[in-house]
Parts: structure tokens; C-alpha cells; sequence
């Protein structure tokens, strides 16, 4: 006999009856892009964005590119898709960190053409970029043996650059083009944007050991979201494109810095999705140049301020990923997705990922359809370490407004479930899902969105 009684088994049934809803606009999201003042970014870095012609329309930036400008190279991380069709600029990326031991100076990025899927063509492509933004480093400071620069590329797979466009674009470049302000900063994002509506920039600054140091990024990102990165070389832990970097004027080692960033992405941009689908072309970039503390000795790992920088980086880390999913295509909902009481972190995490990419969840929250029998489903088809026993779940819908959350399922059993209130709860552009599995103490987040009517519209009509 089934424990659970008829109106638990209607909530997880496919086939009941939805109440009939019309198609619900996204909300405004130009709000999330905001002034920064221009003393918040980072020291000894230089950008800008410019049209070079990947995009026809001549008012639309497409190219990025990034100079460190402190006396030395700058410590470099960065953390590359795992799909097996990597793009060019990843491949090329991935080389440059090997050879040049994790030193950097520049990032070029175009957008428009994301450089897959492009055979041997599109390897030379990639490097031609590379070395086109090498030119622009003092001669006396960049290496013949290894190259300066990380390539980054976004849009449409298949199609080949129109490089000689990019080049010419990188090549117009003089130091009086670039800046350092909050223009500068923000005409950079606007080059990363595809589908994104915003350009996703935030700058802060943070003290370590007494010393005041400043972090800025940007990253970009709409659709085909559910990075799963990772250094080259680490394996797989966790599971638009999405690229980004942050630079800092704090001095890290490189191996503290790829540290810092591994442990950092697995919380903040490996925990994201919009429609769970992995990009060919997912890359963070992290540059430290220490051009804030002079000759101060760089952070290693062991060292005591490293903890502090980490959770800077992935407290950081986190609010640029989050302004991703705020931009999904189409999202009318921000949801965080909670996970309590796992045996391990990776538990927890892979509980949440699950939640957040199925379509069955998804589509009930555009229809701001509180059914939690579609969470229970996707959480119990995980296998985790310790095997889930339904007496010990809870699942609780929170308001952000900080108001009296809704618990629905509270130790196996369901609650009589004010509708009423739980539709209010979903009709909130903010809200979270806490599930809490009562099997230990880990516990991790992904944030994600739903599935409305225009994210088909815009996947559908992606390439016209």
C-alpha cells in the first residue's frame, strides 16, 4: 500500500490538472546593472570594448580585451569547461596556463562567434588572437618562449571567426583607447554580451592582514548555462555560455590562486543553471597582479590570509554567477535551491543540481505551481552516499521578504498546504526551495530560474 495518501499522489502525477495561466512577461532587468565608483576597481589594469565587425550591427561592441599593466606578470587561475567538444579559445586557454606556469598578462574575448566546433581552422584562429594581443605588451616584458594572453570566445557554434576583422580590431588598439574608469569597465562587459540583456560588473573592495585590496569582474551569460569547470588537470567532481574573469590587485601565487578559484567555482558558477545544457565554451579567468601591495610577498596557500582571500573570491564569485541566472532567457523567477542535511557536500550539491534543472520543476515554477511532489521526484532519483530515507526529508518553500516560510513535507509527511499562501510565495520574483535530506550536516546551493514561453521563442529562433 502506498504511504503517502490519493492527494500526495495527485501532486506527483503528470497527467493532473494545471490551472490555466497566461504567459507572464520577464521582469525589468536593466536595474541590476549598476554605477560602480570608479575607486572599487582593482589597480594596474587597463580595458576596453570595441566593435571590430563579429556583429553587423556597428553599434554593438563585440571585442574585449585586458591588459595588466603592473611591472610584473600577474599570477593567473582559470577553470575551462568539461565538455568533450572544447572550443578552440579553451583549448588554446588551457595551453597558455600550462606553458606560461600559471603567469598572465592580458584576456582578449570576442562575442558573436564562439569559435567551435571549428577543426584546425579555428586552433589558428584562436592563437592568431593570442599573439595579436601579446603585440600590445611591451616588448621588453612579453616572452617569445610562452605566450601572455587568454583567448575567450561566445556565440554561435560552428561558424568560423571572421578573424581578420578581430585582428584588425586588436591591432587599431593604442593605450589612449583603453582606460581604466567605470567606462572602460563597463564597455568590456558590454563585449562579452550575446543574448545577456545587462552587462553583469561588479567591483568591491576587501582588506587582508590590514592592507586594503580591490576585486572587479564581469562575466556574461543567458543561456545554455550549467557549467560544470575545472582546472585541466582536476577531475570532475560536481556538475549561452558562460565566460568570465576577475582580476584583482592582490598578490596570490599561482597555485593559491588556482586553489582558490577550483574551490570558489564549485560554489558559485558550477551552481548555477538555466536550462541545465553544458557549453562548449565555459571559462573563469582570474588574474592577481599585486599591483596594490608593490613587492609584498604573494599569498600561498598555507599562508593565514589565505582562507580570508578565498571566501573573497568565492563570496565574489558567487554574485556575478547569480546575476547570470538573474538574466536567464526568458526567467521570470530567481530561485535558490537549498540542500540540508547531506552526508557530504558532494550529495548535497548533486541533489540541488537536479532540483534545479528539471523541466518538470521548472515549468511549475513559471506556473507559480507549488508542486512539491516534482522536488521530492527529482531528489529521490539521485543516488548519494547514504541512501535517502523519506522519514527524514523536509521541503520548504521561503519568501525573500523574510516572512513566515512554508514548509510542505516535514519528516516524510505532507502538510495541509495553504494554496493560497504558497501561491503568493511563488508569484515573488525571489524565493528559495530548502530541502533538508536529515542524513548529516553538508550542505550546498544552486540558484536557477524557470521555464517560460519565451526561452522556446528565443532558442528557436536563436541563428536568424
Amino acid at each position: 500500500m502506498n504511504r503517502f495518501g490519493p492527494s500526495v499522489w495527485h501532486r506527483f502525477s503528470s497527467t493532473s490538472s494545471s490551472p490555466t495561466f497566461v504567459a507572464k512577461p520577464a521582469p525589468a532587468k536593466a536595474r541590476h546593472h549598476v554605477q560602480i565608483p570608479n575607486t572599487s576597481f582593482p589597480h594596474g589594469y587597463s580595458l576596453t570594448g570595441v566593435h571590430c565587425g563579429v556583429k553587423k550591427n556597428p553599434s554593438i561592441l563585440d571585442l574585449t580585451v585586458i591588459l595588466s599593466t603592473s611591472s610584473k606578470p600577474a599570477s593567473a587561475a582559470a577553470c575551462f569547461t568539461r565538455n568533450a567538444f572544447k572550443a578552440a579559445p579553451v583549448l588554446v586557454s588551457q595551453d597558455v596556463l600550462e606553458k606560461s606556469a600559471g603567469r598572465a598578462r592580458a584576456i582578449v574575448t570576442n562575442s558573436g562567434c564562439a569559435n567551435a566546433v571549428t577543426g584546425k581552422q579555428g586552433l589558428e584562429d584562436a592563437w592568431a588572437m593570442v599573439k595579436a594581443t601579446d603585440a600590445l605588451l611591451p616588448k621588453s616584458e612579453a616572452s617569445e618562449a610562452t605566450h601572455d594572453t587568454f583567448v575567450m570566445s561566445t556565440g554561435v557554434i560552428g561558424q568560423n571567426l571572421p578573424i581578420s576583422k578581430i585582428l584588425s580590431g586588436i591591432s587599431s588598439l593604442v593605450p589612449s583607447s583603453l582606460g581604466s574608469d567605470f567606462a572602460a569597465w563597463e564597455r568590456a562587459a558590454k563585449a562579452f554580451m550575446t543574448t545577456d540583456t545587462f552587462p553583469k560588473l561588479r567591483a568591491r573592495t576587501f582588506s587582508l592582514g590590514g592592507q586594503t585590496f580591490r576585486m572587479a569582474g564581469m562575466d556574461k551569460g543567458a543561456g545554455m548555462i550549467h557549467p560544470d569547470m575545472g582546472p585541466p588537470t582536476h577531475p570532475s567532481q560536481l556538475h549561452a555560455t558562460l565566460l568570465g574573469c576577475i582580476l584583482t590587485d592582490a598578490a596570490v601565487s599561482p597555485q593559491a590562486l588556482q586553489s582558490a578559484l577550483t574551490y570558489a567555482v564549485d560554489r558559485s558558477f558550477n551552481s548555477i543553471s538555466v536550462d541545465g545544457d553544458m557549453s562548449t565554451n565555459d571559462t573563469i579567468v582570474v588574474l592577481a597582479n599585486g599591483a596594490a601591495a608593490g613587492e609584498t610577498k604573494e599569498i600561498e596557500e598555507h599562508d593565514p590570509l589565505f582562507p580570508a582571500f578565498r571566501e573573497e573570491l568565492t563570496s565574489f564569485a558567487a554574485e556575478l554567477a547569480q546575476l547570470v541566472v538573474r538574466d536567464g532567457e526568458g526567467a521570470t523567477k530567481f530561485v535558490t535551491v537549498s540542500v540540508e542535511g547531506a552526508p557530504t557536500f558532494t550529495d548535497a550539491h548533486r541533489v540541488a543540481s537536479k532540483i534545479s534543472t528539471s523541466a518538470l520543476v521548472k515549468t511549475a515554477l513559471y506556473g507559480e505551481d507549488a508542486n512539491w511532489g516534482r522536488i521530492l521526484a527529482a531528489t529521490g532519483s539521485v543516488p548519494l552516499s547514504t541512501p535517502i530515507d523519506p522519514y527524514r526529508v523536509n521541503v520548504t518553500f521561503v519568501p525573500a521578504d523574510g516572512s513566515t516560510p512554508l514548509p510542505v513535507l516535514v519528516r516524510g509527511e505532507p502538510e495541509l498546504v495553504d494554496e493560497v499562501r504558497a501561491k503568493e510565495i511563488l508569484s515573488e520574483e525571489d524565493f528559495e526551495i530548502k530541502v533538508d535530506l536529515g542524513l548529516g550536516s553538508e550542505c550546498a546551493q544552486y540558484w536557477t530560474c524557470d521555464f517560460s514561453y519565451e526561452y522556446v521563442r528565443i532558442n528557436g529562433d536563436y541563428r536568424s
